[in-house]
């Protein structure tokens, strides 16, 4: 059954009532299963051009590391003061150093991140410029983890879980997610009756049946769905078809701008205008929706509850440069 028929509706939290969710949250033990990376940011100025190729030389003046994937969704899970349970693989590289350094200095466990031989850890390299970003090089391993890798993994998982109120399926199709542990991840909260939120990508896109919520921006909405996917109609055509295809509780699509608008099964559609006032850079926003909505759907929020504050949540940190997170209090003003 899809999304009921209806006006698209505004829905807000006043302040009260995000600082009881928000106490309600401290302390909750979420897992996070998915695809780890780190974000590198080198910043410099351009000053001229190339003689070799019409490209900028950019002069680098510093450059930072921050986590990335399923580690900033931990990140952002612990910035609302839950207790992210982390699961996730990199390869035996300086790079997985770097991650596994990161992790610690966050205050995150890196106990539950396997290591496999020959694989890549994902770094995205974005160098910037004058404020803009100039190109994006990437460094991973996308083919799907070992039997043995896997194997550990699925054990691994299950303990997590175990200790979950609510679990995250973060996939950027880096292979940590094979088939067989989304389908033992998604079978271990249901006997646990507890949500089961996805941030999917087209590859794995219908592993995710019975899950609780699907969090798509808009032009992932229209991959899944080969919909045209713009106005207020259209989104709710492509919340409907992947209703049907994925037989989920709700689906939460990102709209930028226009904000998120909230599907649930035989309910009218609620549209969230965007919280953000300015937008500096979007990376890793998606990543503060689907943490922000975990943690309040694990303290027993209601889905348009935990969607307004995933909407507050991400309409602060597009206002952040960099791979950024939100505190509590900054979802109070």
């Amino acid at each position: 059954m899809g999304p009921g028929k209806g006006s698209l509706v505004t829905s807000r939290l006043d302040s009260a009532e995000m600082r009881r969710w928000l106490l309600a949250m401290r302390g909750q033990a979420v897992a996070v299963l998915g695809d780890l990376m780190l974000d590198r940011f080198v910043w410099g100025v351009v000053s001229r051009i190339s003689p070799e190729a019409p490209v900028p030389i950019v002069e680098i003046e510093h450059e930072d590391f921050h986590l990335g994937g399923a580690a900033n969704v931990a990140r952002n899970l612990a910035s609302l003061g839950a207790r992210p349970l982390l699961f996730g693989v990199v390869g035996e590289d300086e790079a997985a150093s770097d991650l596994k350094s990161g992790l610690r200095k966050q205050g995150l466990s890196d106990k539950a991140v396997i290591s496999v031989q020959g694989r890549r850890t994902t770094v995205k390299t974005r160098i910037i410029a004058h404020g803009q970003q100039v190109v994006r090089a990437d460094w991973e391993s996308t083919d799907d983890i070992t039997e043995n890798a896997e194997k550990k993994a699925i054990e691994t998982i299950e303990a997590l879980i175990s200790k979950a109120r609510a679990v995250v399926l973060s996939d950027y199709a880096k292979g940590a997610l094979t088939p067989a542990i989304i389908e033992r991840a998604i079978a271990l909260a249901k006997t646990r009756n507890i949500p089961v939120l996805v941030d999917p990508k087209l590859k794995r896109y219908r592993l995710y049946r019975g899950v609780t919520l699907v969090t798509p921006n808009q032009g992932e909405a229209a991959r899944f769905t080969g919909l045209v996917v713009n106005s207020d109609d259209e989104v709710e055509a492509a919340a409907e078809s992947i209703f049907r295809e994925l037989q989920c509780e709700a689906v939460l699509v990102t709209r930028g701008e226009h904000g998120m608008s909230l599907f649930e099964t035989g309910k009218p559609p609620i549209h969230i205008p965007t919280f953000a006032r300015e937008v500096f850079d979007v990376t890793g926003a998606g990543d503060t929706v689907i943490a922000a909505a975990a943690l309040a759907l694990g303290a027993g929020a209601s889905l348009p509850h935990a969607a307004e504050l995933a909407n507050r949540a991400a309409g602060i940190v597009v206002g952040k440069l960099g791979t950024a997170v939100v505190e509590p209090e900054e979802l109070l003003v």
